[in-house]
């Protein structure tokens, strides 16, 4: 056989001895499966992870957030996870509030907690907010907008009956949804943030009042119908430039003993710190579980090589110069690695792709997944790392077995 022979039919004699060897080569395809898999869905998880946190960090809006006494789980749970909820004091707070020192704004809140809607497949938070006052949910709106990511909306502020609701809403056709028997126009559907507003439906005060007035009709009673008129649930406050938040959180405590202050720092540095652990140990593993690979496929590879010495002696003395014997076996570990590498990350992209809402609630962390760019940059760097696996395994062992004496080679086990 020629050089120039040998060079053409070398890939074919690759996938040869891999087709011939099936359980030797499902092994080699497995190991690979198994990192690829894990690399490209352990950094997607970080990454979305981390962009849900800076997500929830730009919407968060307020500094502090005020709630009856005895409230304060509730209500993160309705900020974080979506969880619906109710809980009303005077709404006469608000404007206390207001005019405290180290307070640049404070806006009242209303929850209302839907029963069973078409618009979605479990409750969601209803919450009013006063425009008047409001410094969270306008701005968001006009960002949106701003950004195009809200189409051809209304350009004004939200009208009388009109709703804006959060990404996870389904909206109808009609660009409506249901509440309570009647259908409301959406003004706005806001882009995702990983908090509790992904799943939050929201409108003016006067809105909230009609909705309700038209839920009475229908037969449908609520909590805050036994409320004073006037009350809220939450009052959001953003501090002076200067002004410590935790300094003024402890100052609206001893002002006002029934109720509950959030803070958003702290808050956000809870989540931070378990992101920061479950990102360590997502990296952690993901080393780890290269070194392994790459020292199991080291050993598959070289037992190997062991059993076919005399094939390569054969092909040596075909005329198969020393390069093109190690040019063989690298190409066998790199079909193998190929394909593991792409069947690895297919598999984590349909395991993780169609369960992004679940995986959230799973984890109990804000979750957001890259765009197309950071999809692409992901896959390409897991591909890359899991395919170089299968490559830096074998080459010790090609190399060795070129080096091999021809002769000798032939002659063992004689």
């Amino acid at each position: 056989m020629s050089q120039s022979g040998y060079s053409l039919s070398a890939g074919r004699l690759s996938w040869e001895n891999l087709r011939r060897r099936p359980f030797r080569t499902a092994c080699l395809v497995i190991v690979v499966f198994i990192l690829a898999f894990t690399l490209f869905g352990g950094s997607l998880l970080a990454a979305s992870l981390q962009k849900g946190l800076q997500s929830m960090a730009k919407r968060f809006g307020a500094d502090l957030m005020v709630v009856p006494a005895g409230y304060g789980e509730k209500a993160e749970g309705v900020l974080l996870r979506g969880e619906p909820s109710f809980f009303y004091f005077d709404g006469a707070l608000a404007a206390q509030l207001a005019e405290m020192e180290g307070v640049l704004q404070a806006s009242p809140q209303c929850f209302l907690t839907s029963l069973s809607t078409e618009c979605c497949d479990a409750p969601v938070q209803l919450i009013a907010f006063d425009p008047a006052t409001d410094f969270v949910i306008q701005p968001w709106i006009a960002e949106d907008r701003q950004n195009g990511r809200l189409g051809g909306r209304p350009e004004g502020g939200l009208g009388e009956g009109q709703l804006v609701v959060g990404s996870r809403i389904d909206i109808r056709s009609n660009g409506t949804v249901q509440l309570y028997n009647h259908e409301y126009p959406v003004a706005a559907q806001l882009s995702e943030t990983a908090t509790g507003f992904d799943t939050t439906i929201f409108m003016t005060r006067r809105t909230m009042d009609l909705l309700k007035e038209a839920a009475h009709r229908e037969g449908f009673g609520f909590i805050a119908d036994g409320e004073p008129e006037g009350s809220v649930s939450a009052v959001l406050v953003k501090a002076g430039g200067n002004v410590n938040p935790n300094s003024l959180a402890q100052a609206i405590k001893r002002n006002h003993q029934n109720v509950d202050v959030l803070v958003s720092q702290g808050i956000l540095a809870a989540i931070a710190e378990a992101l920061e652990g479950f990102v360590a140990y997502i990296n952690s593993f993901s080393i780890i579980l290269w070194i392994v690979a790459v020292v199991v496929l080291m050993a598959v590879v070289s037992g190997s090589l062991n059993e076919r010495k005399k094939e390569f002696a054969i092909l040596r003395i075909l005329g198969a110069p020393r390069k093109k014997l190690v040019r063989l076996v690298l190409t066998e570990s790199s079909l193998t690695g190929l394909a593991g590498s792409l069947a690895g990350l297919g598999a984590a992209a349909l395991l993780i792709f169609p369960f992004n809402t679940y995986l959230s609630l799973k984890i109990g962390l804000p979750y957001i997944r890259p765009g197309a760019g950071g999809l692409l940059v992901l896959g390409l760097v897991s591909l890359a790392l899991s395919f170089a696996a299968g490559p830096l395994a074998a080459i010790s062992s090609a190399v060795r077995i070129s080096r091999a004496e021809t002769y000798w080679t032939l002659r063992e086990g004689e």
